[in-house]
């Protein structure tokens, strides 16, 4: 399974390429193409290579969603005991993924990503973001992966069906579907080859977007299901502290310091308020989270705006 966003001068060496690798290790086998709003030829080649091959489909998304939403729509389609993904750009080699399911069997493992221990990359853009990006992931989620978002990873069918990867949360499938219930996780480092066409088109961005997310994945991993447990304690700590405070400033000006400046003239007076305002907003937010996750209905977040003719939902 390819996502894929303008990656026209890739995609027939591409196809030829994993088609060689599949059928050499005797694999039954569907190439799936999601195209995440390409405006190049790359739709026009995926409807070509369609047509010529009954194994090869494609999935087209009205605008660019991003690669999580590309994913999702492959994943709800993808119908064989192991799925894998792999990046367009070529810099994955498609000859690993017999290697991993390989490694899938003998282990039972439920999802194993590849590692891309040397890596062909910019060494101050991507290099040692990344090495500082799976670091934080390691050390938030407890998986010992050393490439979480290595573009090309094998998982059992049930993991993929099973997770929902929205918003930019490719990056942590691991940390789903480890979340899921899914815990046999392992890595195999794989060859990684320079970018040969066209350029990268994520930029410095992703991994400001990587970290932010990051910390989406932590609170939901502690909160998630909880989310009063967080809101509500801080909220009902920041009421009390504050209320404890504006009784404390009423007390000593009516009993111990009637002659002093009114409450209403003391700084004092309006930190506690503020923190009282604030926790029981915090309560609220709480309140509201919970409400919301016992009404949450999953919604798809994304369009498809065409298929090629062989494929089935």
């Amino acid at each position: 399974m390819i996502p894929l966003f303008n990656e026209e001068e890739s995609l027939i060496e591409l196809h030829n390429w994993i088609v060689k690798s599949l059928k050499k290790a005797n694999y039954t086998f569907e190439i799936i193409f999601i195209d995440d709003g390409s405006t190049d030829q790359s739709w026009d080649i995926i409807e070509n290579l369609s047509s010529s091959h009954n194994y090869t489909y494609g999935i087209r998304l009205a605008k660019n969603y991003g690669k999580s939403q590309a994913l999702n729509a492959g994943f709800k389609f993808a119908k064989g005991k192991f799925v894998a993904t792999l990046d367009a750009d070529l810099q994955d080699s498609p000859e690993e993924i017999p290697l991993m399911i390989k490694e899938i069997k003998n282990r039972n493992l439920d999802l194993i990503s590849g590692w891309k221990k040397k890596r062909f990359d910019s060494f101050f853009l991507k290099n040692i973001p990344s090495k500082l990006f799976n670091w934080a992931a390691r050390f938030v989620s407890g998986i010992k992966l050393n490439d979480f978002n290595c573009g090309i990873k094998v998982y059992k069918n049930k993991v993929i069906k099973t997770i929902d990867v929205r918003g930019e949360m490719h990056r942590y499938i691991p940390v789903l579907a480890s979340e899921a219930g899914f815990k046999k996780i392992s890595e195999k480092e794989v060859v990684h080859q320079s970018r040969k066409y066209g350029y990268t088109k994520f930029g410095p961005e992703r991994f400001i977007n990587g970290f932010l997310d990051l910390i989406t994945i932590w609170f939901l991993k502690k909160f998630g299901k909880r989310p009063m447990h967080f809101f509500g304690l801080w909220g009902t700590l920041m009421f009390i502290i504050g209320l404890a405070f504006t009784t404390y400033l009423g007390v000593d000006k009516l009993f111990f310091n009637p002659q002093s400046r009114l409450i209403t003239d003391r700084p004092h007076f309006y930190i506690a308020l503020v923190t009282m305002i604030v926790g029981v907003q915090f309560f609220i937010a709480g309140f509201i989270g919970e409400v919301l996750i016992r009404n949450n209905n999953y919604k798809i977040n994304y369009i498809i705006s065409n298929t090629t003719s062989n494929y089935e939902d």
